[in-house]
Protein backbone atom coordinates (compact mmCIF):
# COMPACT_ATOMS: atom_id res chain seq x y z
CA UNK A 1 0.00 0.00 0.00
CA UNK A 2 0.65 3.37 -0.43
CA UNK A 3 3.51 4.76 2.53
CA UNK A 4 1.96 8.11 2.55
CA UNK A 5 -1.38 6.57 2.98
CA UNK A 6 -0.06 4.35 5.96
CA UNK A 7 2.25 7.08 7.66
CA UNK A 8 -1.20 8.46 9.23
CA UNK A 9 -2.46 5.50 10.96
CA UNK A 10 0.82 4.36 11.60
CA UNK A 11 1.92 7.39 14.04
CA UNK A 12 -1.72 7.58 14.86
CA UNK A 13 -1.11 4.45 16.62
CA UNK A 14 2.37 4.76 18.07
CA UNK A 15 1.51 8.11 19.23
CA UNK A 16 -2.15 6.53 20.94
CA UNK A 17 0.20 4.18 22.65
CA UNK A 18 3.02 5.45 23.71
CA UNK A 19 1.60 8.79 24.84
CA UNK A 20 -0.07 6.83 27.60
CA UNK A 21 2.74 7.51 29.82
CA UNK A 22 2.52 10.93 29.38
CA UNK A 23 -1.35 11.83 29.18
CA UNK A 24 -4.43 9.83 29.61
CA UNK A 25 -5.91 7.53 27.04
CA UNK A 26 -8.44 9.99 25.66
CA UNK A 27 -5.42 13.05 25.71
CA UNK A 28 -3.31 10.42 24.17
CA UNK A 29 -6.06 9.74 21.10
CA UNK A 30 -6.45 13.49 20.75
CA UNK A 31 -3.35 14.04 20.24
CA UNK A 32 -2.49 11.13 18.15
CA UNK A 33 -5.62 12.32 15.81
CA UNK A 34 -4.07 15.56 15.37
CA UNK A 35 -1.12 14.16 13.98
CA UNK A 36 -2.42 11.76 11.95
CA UNK A 37 -4.58 14.49 10.21
CA UNK A 38 -1.49 16.90 10.01
CA UNK A 39 0.65 13.82 8.07
CA UNK A 40 -2.45 13.34 5.59
CA UNK A 41 -2.55 16.80 5.04
CA UNK A 42 0.70 17.53 4.05
CA UNK A 43 1.52 14.31 2.36
CA UNK A 44 -1.80 14.24 0.63
CA UNK A 45 -2.46 10.65 0.16
CA UNK A 46 -6.28 11.16 0.09
CA UNK A 47 -8.33 14.32 -0.78
CA UNK A 48 -7.33 17.17 2.16
CA UNK A 49 -11.27 17.21 2.60
CA UNK A 50 -11.58 13.43 3.63
CA UNK A 51 -8.90 14.14 5.91
CA UNK A 52 -11.04 16.66 7.76
CA UNK A 53 -13.55 13.98 9.09
CA UNK A 54 -11.26 12.21 10.79
CA UNK A 55 -12.37 13.37 14.14
CA UNK A 56 -15.68 12.32 13.42
CA UNK A 57 -14.11 8.45 12.69
CA UNK A 58 -11.83 8.59 15.70
CA UNK A 59 -14.30 9.83 17.96
CA UNK A 60 -16.94 7.42 16.65
CA UNK A 61 -14.47 4.35 17.46
CA UNK A 62 -12.77 5.85 20.79
CA UNK A 63 -15.20 7.53 21.91
CA UNK A 64 -13.25 10.18 23.65
CA UNK A 65 -15.72 13.52 23.85
CA UNK A 66 -19.31 13.85 23.37
CA UNK A 67 -20.13 13.15 19.82
CA UNK A 68 -22.75 16.61 19.20
CA UNK A 69 -19.89 18.40 20.09
CA UNK A 70 -17.60 16.90 17.03
CA UNK A 71 -20.63 17.09 14.64
CA UNK A 72 -21.72 19.97 15.35
CA UNK A 73 -18.66 22.11 13.84
CA UNK A 74 -20.13 20.84 10.15
CA UNK A 75 -22.91 23.16 10.14
CA UNK A 76 -21.68 25.68 12.25
CA UNK A 77 -22.52 29.57 11.70
CA UNK A 78 -19.11 29.93 10.22
CA UNK A 79 -20.34 27.21 7.66
CA UNK A 80 -22.77 29.16 7.30
CA UNK A 81 -20.89 32.38 6.27
CA UNK A 82 -19.07 30.64 3.79
CA UNK A 83 -21.58 28.75 1.98
CA UNK A 84 -23.60 32.44 1.83
CA UNK A 85 -20.20 34.25 0.76
CA UNK A 86 -19.52 31.13 -1.42
CA UNK A 87 -23.03 31.71 -3.15
CA UNK A 88 -22.22 35.70 -3.87
CA UNK A 89 -18.97 35.21 -5.13
CA UNK A 90 -20.81 32.68 -8.08
CA UNK A 91 -22.86 35.31 -9.36
CA UNK A 92 -19.47 36.96 -10.11
CA UNK A 93 -18.53 34.28 -12.65
CA UNK A 94 -21.93 34.95 -14.20
CA UNK A 95 -22.30 38.51 -14.30
CA UNK A 96 -18.24 39.08 -15.51
CA UNK A 97 -18.15 40.50 -12.56
CA UNK A 98 -14.98 38.71 -11.55
CA UNK A 99 -13.05 39.75 -14.90
CA UNK A 100 -14.17 43.60 -13.27
CA UNK A 101 -12.47 43.46 -10.05
CA UNK A 102 -9.49 41.52 -11.34
CA UNK A 103 -8.97 44.17 -14.09
CA UNK A 104 -9.46 46.72 -11.90
CA UNK A 105 -7.36 45.65 -9.28
CA UNK A 106 -4.18 45.15 -11.52
CA UNK A 107 -4.66 48.48 -12.89
CA UNK A 108 -4.44 49.97 -10.06
CA UNK A 109 -1.45 47.66 -8.53
CA UNK A 110 0.15 46.77 -11.28
CA UNK A 111 1.98 43.87 -12.19
CA UNK A 112 5.05 44.10 -9.84
CA UNK A 113 4.81 40.96 -7.46
CA UNK A 114 6.15 42.95 -4.64
CA UNK A 115 3.76 45.57 -4.72
CA UNK A 116 0.60 42.50 -5.18
CA UNK A 117 2.47 40.88 -2.04
CA UNK A 118 2.63 43.99 -0.56
CA UNK A 119 -1.24 45.22 -0.73
CA UNK A 120 -3.34 41.78 -0.70
CA UNK A 121 -1.40 41.34 2.72
CA UNK A 122 -1.95 45.22 4.07
CA UNK A 123 -5.38 45.01 2.43
CA UNK A 124 -6.33 41.59 4.55
CA UNK A 125 -4.78 42.92 7.96
CA UNK A 126 -6.61 45.78 8.01
CA UNK A 127 -9.97 44.32 6.90
CA UNK A 128 -9.43 42.09 9.68
CA UNK A 129 -8.56 44.32 12.37
CA UNK A 130 -12.44 45.12 12.49
CA UNK A 131 -13.96 42.38 10.66
CA UNK A 132 -14.25 38.70 11.61
CA UNK A 133 -11.07 37.43 9.98
CA UNK A 134 -13.12 34.27 8.30
CA UNK A 135 -15.44 37.13 6.71
CA UNK A 136 -12.20 38.46 5.05
CA UNK A 137 -11.03 35.46 4.15
CA UNK A 138 -13.90 34.71 1.90
CA UNK A 139 -14.57 38.10 0.32
CA UNK A 140 -10.58 38.18 -0.88
CA UNK A 141 -9.88 34.91 -1.59
CA UNK A 142 -12.03 34.83 -4.22
CA UNK A 143 -11.14 37.94 -5.85
CA UNK A 144 -7.24 36.81 -5.76
CA UNK A 145 -8.27 33.43 -7.32
CA UNK A 146 -9.73 35.42 -10.23
CA UNK A 147 -7.29 37.31 -11.09
CA UNK A 148 -4.78 34.96 -10.73
CA UNK A 149 -6.95 32.68 -13.57
CA UNK A 150 -7.35 35.68 -15.32
CA UNK A 151 -3.61 36.53 -16.04
CA UNK A 152 -3.36 32.71 -17.05
CA UNK A 153 -2.70 30.75 -13.92
CA UNK A 154 -5.61 28.34 -14.67
CA UNK A 155 -4.37 25.87 -11.52
CA UNK A 156 -4.10 27.55 -8.51
CA UNK A 157 -2.68 23.71 -7.33
CA UNK A 158 0.30 24.14 -10.01
CA UNK A 159 0.50 28.04 -9.85
CA UNK A 160 3.99 29.35 -8.27
CA UNK A 161 2.79 32.45 -8.25
CA UNK A 162 -0.66 32.24 -6.67
CA UNK A 163 1.07 30.90 -3.37
CA UNK A 164 2.35 34.42 -2.18
CA UNK A 165 -0.35 35.74 -2.73
CA UNK A 166 -2.95 33.82 -0.97
CA UNK A 167 -0.61 33.06 1.45
CA UNK A 168 -0.78 36.92 1.96
CA UNK A 169 -4.35 37.12 2.39
CA UNK A 170 -4.90 34.14 4.57
CA UNK A 171 -1.79 35.10 6.98
CA UNK A 172 -2.72 38.69 6.95
CA UNK A 173 -5.90 38.05 8.23
CA UNK A 174 -4.86 35.87 10.82
CA UNK A 175 -2.47 38.80 11.93
CA UNK A 176 -4.73 41.36 11.84
CA UNK A 177 -6.96 39.74 14.48
CA UNK A 178 -5.00 41.23 17.60
CA UNK A 179 -5.00 44.87 16.25
CA UNK A 180 -8.16 45.73 17.87
CA UNK A 181 -10.21 44.02 19.90
CA UNK A 182 -12.67 43.76 17.52
CA UNK A 183 -10.36 41.47 15.00
CA UNK A 184 -11.75 38.02 17.46
CA UNK A 185 -13.83 36.34 19.76
CA UNK A 186 -10.00 35.79 21.47
CA UNK A 187 -9.21 39.28 22.00
CA UNK A 188 -12.65 39.22 24.07
CA UNK A 189 -11.29 36.44 26.27
CA UNK A 190 -8.16 37.96 26.53
CA UNK A 191 -9.93 40.98 27.41
CA UNK A 192 -11.66 39.23 29.74
CA UNK A 193 -9.22 37.90 31.64
CA UNK A 194 -7.11 41.43 32.09
CA UNK A 195 -10.05 43.14 33.54
CA UNK A 196 -10.44 40.56 35.89
CA UNK A 197 -6.66 41.08 37.06
CA UNK A 198 -6.65 44.22 37.27
CA UNK A 199 -10.17 44.78 38.42
CA UNK A 200 -11.11 47.96 36.17
CA UNK A 201 -11.86 48.80 32.38
CA UNK A 202 -9.08 48.08 29.94
CA UNK A 203 -10.07 50.65 27.22
CA UNK A 204 -9.72 49.65 23.41
CA UNK A 205 -7.99 53.22 22.82
CA UNK A 206 -4.83 51.37 24.79
CA UNK A 207 -5.46 48.04 23.18
CA UNK A 208 -4.71 50.15 19.73
CA UNK A 209 -1.48 51.77 21.46
CA UNK A 210 0.24 48.91 22.59
CA UNK A 211 -0.32 46.18 20.04
CA UNK A 212 0.30 48.67 16.95
CA UNK A 213 3.85 48.45 16.98
CA UNK A 214 3.73 44.48 17.56
CA UNK A 215 1.41 44.28 14.55
CA UNK A 216 3.83 46.82 11.95
CA UNK A 217 6.69 44.06 13.19
CA UNK A 218 5.15 41.39 12.22
CA UNK A 219 3.59 42.20 8.83
CA UNK A 220 6.91 43.06 7.76
CA UNK A 221 8.20 40.00 9.01
CA UNK A 222 4.96 38.21 7.05
CA UNK A 223 5.60 40.57 4.06
CA UNK A 224 9.70 39.33 4.09
CA UNK A 225 8.89 35.63 4.00
CA UNK A 226 6.63 36.35 1.04
CA UNK A 227 8.99 38.59 -1.13
CA UNK A 228 11.26 35.08 -0.41
CA UNK A 229 8.94 32.47 -1.65
CA UNK A 230 10.07 30.94 -5.40
CA UNK A 231 7.92 32.20 -7.91
CA UNK A 232 8.18 32.26 -11.63
CA UNK A 233 9.04 35.97 -11.98
CA UNK A 234 9.23 38.98 -10.37
CA UNK A 235 6.20 40.34 -11.97
CA UNK A 236 2.37 39.22 -13.23
CA UNK A 237 2.44 38.57 -17.11
CA UNK A 238 1.10 41.98 -18.64
CA UNK A 239 1.86 45.01 -18.26
CA UNK A 240 -0.13 48.22 -16.46
CA UNK A 241 -1.27 50.06 -19.54
CA UNK A 242 -2.55 46.97 -20.78
CA UNK A 243 -4.44 45.84 -17.98
CA UNK A 244 -5.90 49.76 -17.90
CA UNK A 245 -6.63 49.15 -21.43
CA UNK A 246 -8.82 45.87 -20.84
CA UNK A 247 -10.71 47.61 -18.28
CA UNK A 248 -11.62 50.21 -20.76
CA UNK A 249 -13.18 48.10 -23.20
CA UNK A 250 -15.49 46.17 -20.63
CA UNK A 251 -17.26 49.90 -20.78
CA UNK A 252 -19.58 50.77 -18.31
CA UNK A 253 -20.84 48.00 -15.52
CA UNK A 254 -23.95 46.19 -16.36
CA UNK A 255 -27.18 46.02 -14.29
CA UNK A 256 -26.55 42.27 -13.40
CA UNK A 257 -22.48 42.94 -12.58
CA UNK A 258 -23.94 46.09 -10.71
CA UNK A 259 -26.49 43.69 -8.66
CA UNK A 260 -23.80 41.18 -8.27
CA UNK A 261 -21.08 43.87 -6.54
CA UNK A 262 -24.03 46.45 -4.58
CA UNK A 263 -25.10 42.37 -2.89
CA UNK A 264 -21.39 41.81 -2.11
CA UNK A 265 -21.00 45.11 -0.61
CA UNK A 266 -24.05 45.06 1.23
CA UNK A 267 -23.00 41.89 3.02
CA UNK A 268 -19.78 43.30 4.02
CA UNK A 269 -21.21 46.63 5.22
CA UNK A 270 -24.09 45.00 7.28
CA UNK A 271 -21.06 42.64 8.50
CA UNK A 272 -19.04 45.84 9.37
CA UNK A 273 -21.72 47.64 11.25
CA UNK A 274 -23.51 44.98 13.38
CA UNK A 275 -22.91 46.90 16.50
CA UNK A 276 -25.32 49.36 15.06
CA UNK A 277 -28.26 47.04 14.72
CA UNK A 278 -27.55 44.11 16.94
CA UNK A 279 -29.65 45.32 19.82
CA UNK A 280 -32.65 45.29 17.64
CA UNK A 281 -31.62 42.54 15.45
CA UNK A 282 -29.66 39.98 17.43
CA UNK A 283 -30.23 36.83 15.50
CA UNK A 284 -28.89 38.85 12.47
CA UNK A 285 -25.46 38.07 12.89
CA UNK A 286 -22.73 37.95 9.66
CA UNK A 287 -23.06 34.57 9.15
CA UNK A 288 -26.76 34.87 8.52
CA UNK A 289 -26.22 38.20 6.35
CA UNK A 290 -24.11 36.39 3.93
CA UNK A 291 -26.34 33.84 3.68
CA UNK A 292 -29.84 35.28 3.27
CA UNK A 293 -28.43 37.60 0.82
CA UNK A 294 -26.88 34.37 -0.64
CA UNK A 295 -30.13 32.57 -0.89
CA UNK A 296 -31.71 36.12 -2.91
CA UNK A 297 -29.92 35.31 -5.83
CA UNK A 298 -31.90 32.17 -6.42
CA UNK A 299 -35.04 34.17 -7.41
CA UNK A 300 -33.63 37.76 -8.44
CA UNK A 301 -33.77 37.27 -12.08
CA UNK A 302 -31.21 38.77 -14.23
CA UNK A 303 -30.88 40.90 -17.23
CA UNK A 304 -31.77 37.35 -19.56
CA UNK A 305 -35.47 37.22 -17.49
CA UNK A 306 -33.83 34.04 -15.48
CA UNK A 307 -32.89 33.97 -11.82
CA UNK A 308 -29.00 34.36 -11.00
CA UNK A 309 -28.67 31.36 -9.97
CA UNK A 310 -30.10 27.69 -9.94
CA UNK A 311 -29.56 24.81 -7.55
CA UNK A 312 -28.63 22.27 -10.30
CA UNK A 313 -25.54 25.14 -11.28
CA UNK A 314 -25.06 25.89 -7.18
CA UNK A 315 -24.62 22.23 -6.18
CA UNK A 316 -22.02 21.72 -8.17
CA UNK A 317 -19.83 24.59 -8.03
CA UNK A 318 -20.54 25.64 -3.95
CA UNK A 319 -16.94 24.47 -2.66
CA UNK A 320 -18.35 21.99 -0.42
CA UNK A 321 -14.74 20.77 0.70
CA UNK A 322 -13.71 24.61 1.88
CA UNK A 323 -16.66 24.22 4.30
CA UNK A 324 -15.87 20.68 5.57
CA UNK A 325 -12.23 21.11 5.52
CA UNK A 326 -12.68 24.53 7.95
CA UNK A 327 -15.13 22.53 9.97
CA UNK A 328 -12.37 19.48 10.44
CA UNK A 329 -10.07 22.20 12.22
CA UNK A 330 -12.59 23.01 14.56
CA UNK A 331 -14.22 19.55 15.90
CA UNK A 332 -10.61 18.65 15.89
CA UNK A 333 -9.96 21.52 18.45
CA UNK A 334 -13.00 20.31 20.21
CA UNK A 335 -11.16 17.00 20.63
CA UNK A 336 -8.27 18.61 22.03
CA UNK A 337 -10.20 20.51 24.37
CA UNK A 338 -12.68 18.05 25.43
CA UNK A 339 -10.04 15.56 25.88
CA UNK A 340 -8.22 18.10 28.12
CA UNK A 341 -5.43 16.86 25.97
CA UNK A 342 -4.57 20.58 25.65
CA UNK A 343 -4.75 20.84 29.93
CA UNK A 344 -2.04 18.23 30.29
CA UNK A 345 0.34 20.30 27.79
CA UNK A 346 -0.70 23.51 29.56
CA UNK A 347 0.67 21.57 33.13
CA UNK A 348 4.10 20.58 31.40
CA UNK A 349 4.56 23.95 30.50
CA UNK A 350 4.07 25.18 34.22
CA UNK A 351 6.68 22.41 34.91
CA UNK A 352 9.38 24.31 32.76
CA UNK A 353 12.11 26.39 34.92
CA UNK A 354 10.56 29.72 34.69
CA UNK A 355 12.26 32.96 35.71
CA UNK A 356 9.81 35.70 34.17
CA UNK A 357 13.09 36.63 31.74
CA UNK A 358 13.14 36.00 28.10
CA UNK A 359 13.13 32.54 28.20
CA UNK A 360 9.64 32.78 29.84
CA UNK A 361 8.45 34.69 27.19
CA UNK A 362 9.44 32.37 24.45
CA UNK A 363 8.36 29.55 26.28
CA UNK A 364 4.52 31.83 26.09
CA UNK A 365 5.03 32.24 22.97
CA UNK A 366 5.82 28.80 21.63
CA UNK A 367 2.44 27.79 23.82
CA UNK A 368 0.34 30.14 22.84
CA UNK A 369 1.32 29.56 18.95
CA UNK A 370 1.16 25.95 19.10
CA UNK A 371 -2.14 26.17 20.32
CA UNK A 372 -3.83 27.88 17.86
CA UNK A 373 -2.01 25.67 15.06
CA UNK A 374 -3.87 23.02 16.23
CA UNK A 375 -7.62 24.52 17.01
CA UNK A 376 -8.54 27.82 16.68
CA UNK A 377 -6.96 31.33 18.16
CA UNK A 378 -10.27 31.45 20.28
CA UNK A 379 -10.04 28.03 21.82
CA UNK A 380 -5.84 28.50 22.18
CA UNK A 381 -6.70 31.88 24.29
CA UNK A 382 -9.12 30.27 26.23
CA UNK A 383 -6.62 27.98 27.40
CA UNK A 384 -3.22 29.95 27.15
CA UNK A 385 -4.29 32.82 28.85
CA UNK A 386 -5.29 31.64 32.13
CA UNK A 387 -2.15 29.60 32.18
CA UNK A 388 -0.05 32.23 31.11
CA UNK A 389 -1.82 34.83 34.07
CA UNK A 390 -1.49 31.84 36.93
CA UNK A 391 2.65 30.95 36.32
CA UNK A 392 3.26 34.64 35.87
CA UNK A 393 1.60 35.05 39.21
CA UNK A 394 3.04 31.86 41.35
CA UNK A 395 6.28 33.34 40.12
CA UNK A 396 5.38 36.97 41.54
CA UNK A 397 4.98 38.80 38.12
CA UNK A 398 3.01 41.15 36.48
CA UNK A 399 1.04 39.22 34.64
CA UNK A 400 -0.04 41.73 32.04
CA UNK A 401 2.82 42.03 29.32
CA UNK A 402 2.75 38.32 29.25
CA UNK A 403 -0.88 38.02 28.64
CA UNK A 404 -0.33 40.49 25.88
CA UNK A 405 2.59 38.41 24.39
CA UNK A 406 0.33 35.79 24.35
CA UNK A 407 -2.66 37.65 22.42
CA UNK A 408 0.01 38.30 19.68
CA UNK A 409 0.93 34.64 19.83
CA UNK A 410 -2.47 33.25 19.69
CA UNK A 411 -3.54 35.37 16.98
CA UNK A 412 -0.22 34.31 14.68
CA UNK A 413 -0.59 30.43 13.43
CA UNK A 414 0.85 29.74 9.78
CA UNK A 415 0.94 26.42 9.24
CA UNK A 416 -1.54 23.56 9.06
CA UNK A 417 -5.18 24.06 6.78
CA UNK A 418 -7.06 24.86 9.73
CA UNK A 419 -9.34 28.01 10.66
CA UNK A 420 -9.20 30.29 8.06
CA UNK A 421 -6.07 28.97 6.50
CA UNK A 422 -8.23 26.00 4.94
CA UNK A 423 -10.04 28.61 2.60
CA UNK A 424 -6.95 29.03 0.04
CA UNK A 425 -5.97 25.32 0.60
CA UNK A 426 -9.72 24.87 -0.69
CA UNK A 427 -9.04 27.09 -3.41
CA UNK A 428 -6.20 25.36 -4.80
CA UNK A 429 -3.59 26.30 -2.85
CA UNK A 430 -1.07 23.41 -2.05
CA UNK A 431 -1.15 22.43 1.75
CA UNK A 432 2.81 21.23 1.55
CA UNK A 433 3.41 25.00 0.62
CA UNK A 434 1.64 26.59 3.14
CA UNK A 435 3.03 24.05 6.00
CA UNK A 436 6.83 24.59 4.70
CA UNK A 437 6.91 28.24 4.67
CA UNK A 438 4.46 28.23 7.51
CA UNK A 439 6.62 26.67 9.66
CA UNK A 440 9.95 29.50 8.35
CA UNK A 441 7.26 32.27 9.38
CA UNK A 442 6.14 30.45 12.74
CA UNK A 443 9.88 30.58 13.78
CA UNK A 444 10.46 34.47 13.07
CA UNK A 445 7.17 35.36 14.55
CA UNK A 446 7.93 33.53 17.74
CA UNK A 447 11.79 34.51 17.77
CA UNK A 448 10.37 38.63 16.84
CA UNK A 449 7.59 38.63 19.95
CA UNK A 450 9.95 37.02 22.34
CA UNK A 451 12.91 39.87 21.48
CA UNK A 452 10.54 42.60 21.09
CA UNK A 453 8.04 42.06 23.80
CA UNK A 454 11.50 41.50 26.04
CA UNK A 455 12.73 45.18 25.04
CA UNK A 456 9.36 46.57 25.53
CA UNK A 457 9.13 44.98 28.94
CA UNK A 458 12.81 46.51 29.75
CA UNK A 459 12.55 49.76 27.99
CA UNK A 460 8.78 50.78 27.51
CA UNK A 461 7.39 50.23 31.01
CA UNK A 462 3.84 51.56 29.74
CA UNK A 463 3.52 48.27 27.68
CA UNK A 464 2.72 46.37 31.69
CA UNK A 465 0.30 48.99 32.48
CA UNK A 466 -3.22 47.94 32.11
Amino acid sequence: MNFKLLCGPTIFIVLALGLQSFFPMNASVALATTAWMGVWWVFRPVSITITAFLPIAVNAIFNIAPMPHIINPYFSEIVILLLGSDIISMTWAKTGLDKRLSLRALSYIGPSLKQQIFVWLVASTILSIFLPNVVVCGILIPIAVSMLRFVGESSIADSKLAVPILLAVAWGAGIGGFGSPLGGAANLVAINYIEETTGHEFMYFDWVLKFLPFLILIMLINFFVLCMLPTNGRQIQGSKEYFIEMYAKMGKMSKDESFSFWLFILATVLAFVRPLYASYLPGLKPAYVFFILGFVTFFAKASDGKPFLNWDKAQKDIMWGMMFLFSGGIALGKLMTDTKAVDYIAAMVSELPLTGGIETIFAFSIFSAFLTEISSNTAAASIAIPVVKSISQALSLNPAPFILLSIVSVNCAYALPLSIRAIPVSHGLSPESMFKYGLLLSGLTIAATTLFGWLAMQFWPWFAVL
